[in-house]
């Protein structure tokens, strides 16, 4: 068992002479026998990515328990002392992978923040920059708003100049880091437009319906084209409801509670009448949100049942396809022998449990090599937002998995996350290798289509 260091005392003296401590409300509040299951082993230390970046043990899984227990039991306050901790928790859920107790650290760590948001006031500054995300990101169409004044700001150079520079960082880190994952905005962006339904193009063996996601729709459209290709090539229809909208993965993971409901809500109303066998997700994110609509929408009495529903068809693109088998022919995907380095996205590993599938489509491909690299488990630093909000631990996090990445010497990088792939993309610089969805690379091999390594 490892010693605990001063943060834990430091923490307790600075919110225990608090008088009339402001703590949690009555409205599911962290579950006292999930924290009791904890017995402080420490096994979580060695895998919690902020740990190993700030060091102390108040960012770690089990002290952030010992605070929760603490501010149930009314003995610290909830307030910047504390929350600063819980803030700092990525969320990537290694912990639940690691701990030999089996302590249910992400429903704790969920149940936290929503009352985080519901009982502490944040700065002026904090709100503004969490309220521009949540306004933002979750939203295609005000996102597609600001396709064209960010295609000018690239074009025109701005981007380059604040990244140069540096002079945008000095003025706020986190706007700096906003922009520092900034997708290249092609014409593309701008040109996307799938069907309502695409017919299988051998013999029918499924419907489904694939979520388009936020980002994704926009930034990273090649991605949900090549998975409806991939799709109906293995004998799938393909139904894209125009009214969905985001996941609620960002809000949820942020414990903005009513924004997260009502986008559940819309997302299942939008799959109602489809008729679809399974609900295709290729963002390993979004697809850790939409299995737990069950759990978001527990209190609901009129969409319990239907969130329920809805979760069992939920399928990660590559756990579908590697359960039901690939049937399209697959072709090498380069001239010479490939080398692949799989990145494991948080939420898909660790929230999903899905694993093992992806490198099993990925090893059908001729030709292709699968590199394994060291600290797989270990997040990237983008988890969601937290890259946005907390940019220096993300920045140290990110470098370090990019130096894993490519010293295995990989020709090329297979993200299943929109986001692993923006930070990842971030610290690759100048770095001649890229990264690409297994999606894209299943597409490439079913069409014969062969792309030029650096």
């Amino acid at each position: 068992m490892q010693v605990w260091d001063n943060s834990v005392n430091n923490t307790v003296n600075n919110t225990a002479s608090i008088k009339n401590l402001q703590g949690f409300d009555g409205k599911n509040p962290p579950d006292g026998k999930l924290i009791d299951s904890c017995v402080h082993c420490g096994f979580c230390l060695s895998t919690c990515p902020s740990y190993r970046v700030i060091g102390k043990e108040m960012d770690s899984p089990r002290g952030r328990i010992y605070l929760m227990d603490a501010i149930n039991q009314g003995e610290i306050a909830l307030n910047t002392a504390t929350v600063q901790h819980f803030d700092s928790c990525l969320g990537c859920l290694a912990c639940v992978s690691t701990c030999p107790s089996g302590v249910e650290y992400d429903k704790l760590i969920s149940a936290t923040r929503h009352q985080v948001e519901r009982n502490y006031n944040r700065s002026l500054w904090d709100n503004f920059i969490r309220q521009l995300i949540f306004s933002l990101f979750p939203n295609p169409d005000i996102l597609r708003i600001l396709l064209v004044p960010l295609f000018l700001y690239q074009r025109l150079g701005f981007s380059k100049f604040f990244r140069a520079t540096g002079l945008l960082k000095n003025i706020s880190p986190r706007l700096a880091a906003m922009e520092s994952i900034l997708p290249e905005i092609t014409l593309q962006s701008f040109q996307s437009n799938l069907p309502d339904v695409i017919p299988a193009q051998s013999e029918k063996r499924y419907r489904v319906g694939v979520i388009l996601g936020c980002v994704q729709r926009l930034f990273f459209s090649s991605v949900n084209e090549a998975t409806v290709r991939v799709l109906t090539a293995n004998g799938c229809e393909v139904v894209i409801p125009k009214s969905q909208g985001c996941c609620a993965a960002l809000p949820e993971h942020q414990g903005q509670t009513e924004q997260a409901k009502a986008l559940a809500r819309q997302m299942i109303d939008s799959f109602a009448e489809t008729g679809v066998d399974y609900i295709i997700i290729n963002a390993a994110g979004c697809g850790h949100t939409l299995k737990e609509y069950g759990h978001i929408l527990a209190d609901d009495l009129e969409y319990r049942e239907k969130a329920k529903e809805f979760a069992a068809k939920v399928r990660d693109a590559q756990e579908f396809l590697a359960t039901v088998g690939l049937t399209a022919k697959l072709s090498p995907l380069a001239d010479k022998p490939l080398n692949l380095v799989y990145q494991d996205a948080c939420h898909l590993l660790h929230g999903q449990k899905i694993s093992v599938q992806p490198r099993q489509l990925l090893r059908q491909i001729p030709e292709v090599s699968l590199k394994e690299p060291l600290d797989a488990a270990i997040c990237c630093g983008s988890a969601g937002v937290y890259n946005m909000l907390q940019p220096e631990v993300a920045e140290e996090l990110g470098k370090q998995k990019v130096q894993n990445l490519l010293n295995t010497g990989a020709d090329l990088i297979a993200s299943p996350n929109p986001g692993c792939s923006l930070q990842i993309g971030k610290h690759l610089q100048e770095k001649k290798i890229a990264i690409m969805h297994p999606m894209e690379l299943l597409d490439y091999a079913i069409r014969g289509e062969k792309f030029e390594l650096f």
